[in-house]
């Protein structure tokens, strides 16, 4: 493929991973600009009072319906591609206890049959397989029992639509097309993953722990015995392992027999598998150019960093040389599903057999329903102790089981992260909490939005508001008795972040009227409308936000007439990232950025490196690693984790900081001290830090106000920093590092810096430090302050919390819940842009409500893994389920205009789902504890 010309908005990107070069082209390339021209992405409207945008990047094109998604891009449109365009399809089990036994495909007439069957003995003859993350058995061999519902034993590849379309009209929904033998029962496997927290708290909520997983570490299982974890014995002076089980086991002792003045309530509680639903089914649109020895990939994706890596762990072993990998990140929806989703893959298989022409796979909605990862179904059983006498929690014991399906994924992750968001807004001095995930025939779950905290969360928020009942105490005043305070520990015995402002969130709507008046309005409302019932419920929450090794680049700079540019590595997956990261820009710079680039993964100007797990790896493995100034424990992370706000923002305006410490101020201090025309200077005092930008232009002091465009083309002349790129790297905590810049260190933020001078620079660089082509030069640090491996026990430090009031009525004859109107409060620092907050804010409290009310996947024979779902079966909620005029949302303001935004994308999910349950309880006295609640469960309850 030739290389798009460096004229138009970008090149191609690139980057040697082992034997193979991987080309990125970003949404600026030519590749791309062919489809999503230049004028579909308009720069940010600003208005510089307010800080507000007045639209989205990308808003023109999603109100017009002109916005392109990887699946809208077929081969005819990207250049250099032939214009016959191949298409695939795949097929499933839809029995997974029984041995698959070949195909049967002798209702595909001749002229129907694949120009190209895969099967598993292809992919094994040609040294092809998942990449390790995956698991086995991409296609599923002959004569083995399929691991899971929809596991594929073949692709059917087609050189023209026509008859690829009649094909698969003939073979959808058949059940004598995949033969079977004989049954075997699912199979039997160890869990995917198992956890367990302990926390025995000092005398006090802020004295130092008896045993926590941050001070000691977290419990794993001895071993495992008929797929059952078995745990240390309990030992108080033992290993660390059976001091956690010792704590356990007096845990579980005193709730056994619990002092005469405690509550003690058990609960066992089950959530769902529901369909993430992005609006864009998995695709992918790939092209093996075996002569070139180039593989040419359009996938939609949330990680195109690890579609890249992982593309050359597969193809490297395998019989297809490829020594070039072109990637093409587009824009995308997913909700988490589209990070690690494995459908990148199989595109790749697809391109490998498709005779030399490219090959798109694309799901219709039965086979999304029966492929796309789900959200874990959870099982969780629950005690927690009160002492009746003061209403505070003094123990809290849970079990957590996620059921993940067929394929690890992340699984572990999820049930590891589920366990240790349980203990919610509360401080609670003593806890043992599991988490194990499951490995069954369902179909994979994997990264939903809430990753195992909305299953969790919502649990203890309805034990809550029952465990008040039974101590006839409002629920909002005994939640504000056992309310978590900034200074105290989390259930992994660590403090979390920053101020911690539930309470706040509590007392507000403690005096909210729809709260307050709760009492007379239910019966008024009842004596209103006979056959309904009223209720008002409260949830509130806390979620972390990212993933204990979030890592980013970003580079900012600025050229002679004042236009800003930012180049970042994180991903627009429909969340508005792209435009709030050009918004950072303006915090130093006085605008946004005009041109903005994401997904973009290589960077030849500040070339870091990596090896090595995170998570996994000991403090002198770190340590030794570290030497290398261009190592970092993590290289870019994915779009997920409700990362952007917090963790992206971070390196975007650490980028702008250093083009304005550098660039911009010191070009005004040489005009302030030249009196602006040569003259004498005003005496007067001027710090960077008094520093404003006032209607595009820089001002302090009383200085007379210069220009962008004026400061920005003095710094090119006088060779300041006019470009910075970074990287950053945090595990609960920033790395820091010493930088020598002009002269001078300075610790920042930071673990990799590279630096662009404008065109009057001067020994500004130390001569050995090389130039890229770009004008950078990366600065080697002088010395790092990498996080201790030690964190990564803490689990979580960074919070949002968010609360939810829920009115509603429960129509007696029909059971069907009506939501009446819903009020969100929520805590997020300085927002970035409010009007991207309240998106997120809507379009969770939807999701959340459909989780509540709606949404349901059966998990095994009789549900999507067969499929025949669609959304005739599967109820998203509608508009006139959501109380889409009555909802209301209250920010609560930052401490400060110095509070980081925090990420809230997926926290603002959670609290309406026990918010609803809670006031489905006040209105029929009912308390249910599986979820979806819905109109036959109460009928029954009511009957």
């Amino acid at each position: 493929m030739r290389l798009a010309s460096p004229s138009r908005r970008s090149f191609l990107k690139t980057a040697a991973i082992g034997a193979t070069t991987v080309y990125i082209a970003p949404l600026g390339s030519k590749a791309y600009a062919a489809l999503f021209e230049e004028q579909l992405l308009t720069p940010v409207e600003w208005n510089p009072a307010s800080g507000h945008a007045r639209f989205r990047i990308d808003a023109i094109a999603k109100v017009t319906g002109s916005k392109i998604f990887a699946r809208d891009i077929r081969s005819r449109d990207l250049p250099n591609w032939p214009r016959e365009q191949s298409h695939a399809l795949i097929l499933r089990t839809t029995l997974a206890d029984r041995v698959y036994a070949g195909l049967d495909l002798a209702i595909l007439e001749p002229d129907l049959r694949p120009d190209r069957l895969v099967t598993a003995a292809d992919l094994a003859r040609d040294k092809l397989a998942f990449p390790a993350f995956y698991g086995e058995d991409m296609l599923l061999p002959e004569g083995k029992t399929p691991a899971y519902l929809g596991h594929a034993v073949a692709i059917l590849i087609y050189h023209d639509f026509a008859r690829f379309r009649y094909a698969k009209d003939k073979l959808q929904f058949r059940r004598d097309v995949v033969r079977y033998g004989a049954q075997t029962g699912p199979l039997q496997r160890d869990p995917w993953g198992t956890f367990r927290y302990v926390r025995v708290g000092g005398a006090a909520g802020y004295a130092d722990d008896v045993y926590s997983s941050l001070k000691d570490a977290p419990i794993f299982p001895s071993t495992m015995r008929k797929h059952l974890p078995v745990w240390p014995d309990g030992v108080d002076h033992g290993q660390l392992g059976e001091q956690g089980m010792y704590h356990a086991g007096r845990i579980a002792a005193e709730l056994d027999a619990p002092p005469g003045d405690w509550l003690v309530l058990e609960r066992r509680y089950q959530t769902q598998s529901i369909d993430t639903a992005a609006l864009e089914p998995d695709n992918a649109n790939c092209w093996y150019d075996a002569a070139a020895q180039a593989l040419h990939m359009v996938v939609p994706t949330q990680s195109p960093q690890e579609v890249a890596d992982s593309t050359v762990e597969m193809t490297s072993p395998g019989r297809f040389p490829v020594r070039k990998v072109f990637l093409h990140p587009c824009y995308t929806v997913g909700y988490g599903s589209k990070d690690h989703c494995n459908m990148p893959f199989y595109g790749v298989v697809c391109a490998l057999y498709g005779d030399g022409r490219p090959v798109r796979i694309a799901n219709d909605r039965y086979e999304q329903f029966q492929t796309s990862l789900k959200r874990h179904a959870f099982d969780m059983r629950y005690r927690i102790a009160v002492d009746r006498k003061t209403g505070l929690m003094q123990a809290f014991q849970a079990h957590l089981e996620a059921n993940g399906g067929g394929r690890a994924n992340f699984s572990p992750s999820v049930a590891m992260v589920g366990a240790t968001a349980a203990q919610s807004i509360y401080y609670i001095p003593k806890s043992d909490l599991t988490a194990v995930a499951i490995a069954s025939r369902a179909i994979d779950a994997g990264s939903a939005r809430g990753y195992g905290t909305l299953q969790s969360m919502a649990a203890t928020e309805m034990m809550v508001d029952e465990i008040a009942a039974e101590l006839r105490l409002d629920p909002i005043e005994f939640r504000l008795r056992n309310v978590l305070k900034s200074g105290m520990k989390n259930t992994q015995g660590a403090v979390p972040a920053g101020a911690v402002r539930a309470d706040e969130i509590l007392r507000k709507a403690a005096a909210h009227p729809m709260w307050t008046g709760r009492a007379e309005k239910k019966a008024r409302y009842e004596a209103e409308h006979p056959g309904q019932r009223y209720g008002v419920g409260f949830a509130c929450v806390q979620k972390d936000f990212g993933t204990g090794a979030e890592s980013s680049f970003a580079r900012v700079e600025i050229d002679p007439q004042g236009r800003v540019s930012l180049h970042h590595s994180g991903t627009e997956i429909g969340t508005g990232m792209s435009t709030s990261q050009a918004l950072v820009c303006a915090e130093w710079l006085g605008v946004p950025a005009t041109r903005v680039l994401t997904s973009v993964i290589d960077w030849p100007d500040l070339p870091m490196q990596t090896s090595g797990d995170p998570y996994l790896m000991r403090q002198d493995e770190q340590d030794t690693l570290s030497r290398n100034p261009r190592w970092t424990p993590a290289y870019a992370s994915p779009s997920s984790a409700t990362n952007s706000a917090f963790y992206f923002s971070h390196t975007t305006r650490e980028a702008a900081r250093i083009v304005f410490l550098h660039g911009l101020w010191p070009a005004a201090l040489d005009f302030w001290s030249r009196g602006l025309g040569g003259g004498q200077a005003a005496p007067l005092v001027v710090r960077a830090e008094d520093a404003r930008w006032v209607d595009g232009a820089l001002t302090c002091a009383g200085m007379q106000p210069l220009p962008l465009a004026q400061l920005a083309r003095r710094a090119h002349e006088m060779g300041l920093v006019t470009g910075a790129v970074v990287h950053a790297f945090n595990r609960w905590q920033w790395a820091e590092a010493d930088f020598p810049i002009d002269g001078q260190t300075r610790r920042l933020p930071l673990d990799g810096l590279a630096l662009r001078h404008g065109a009057g620079a001067t020994g500004r660089q130390p001569a050995s430090a090389a130039t890229t082509a770009n004008g950078y030069r990366a600065i080697d640090r002088a010395q790092v302050y990498i996080p201790p491996v030690q964190r990564n026990n803490a689990a979580v430090t960074y919070y949002a919390a968010v609360g939810a009031l829920a009115e509603l009525a429960v129509h007696e004859a029909s059971g069907k819940v009506e939501l009446l109107a819903h009020h969100s409060l929520v805590e997020c620092g300085n927002m970035i842009s409010p009007e991207l907050v309240s998106s997120q804010l809507q379009g969770g409290l939807a999701m959340g409500i459909g989780h509540a009310l709606h949404e349901y996947l059966p998990l095994y024979e009789d549900g999507p893994g067969d499929g025949t779902w669609n959304f005739n079966r599967y109820h998203l909620p509608l508009a006139s389920e959501v109380a889409l005029w009555t909802q209301t949302a209250e920010i609560l303001p930052p401490l400060s205009d110095t509070d980081p935004p925090k990420g809230i994308a997926e926290v603002v999910m959670i609290p309406i789902v026990g918010a609803i349950v809670n006031g489905i309880a006040h209105a029929i006295g009912h308390r249910f504890t599986t979820l979806p609640v819905t109109a036959a469960q109460i009928q029954e309850a009511l009957a």
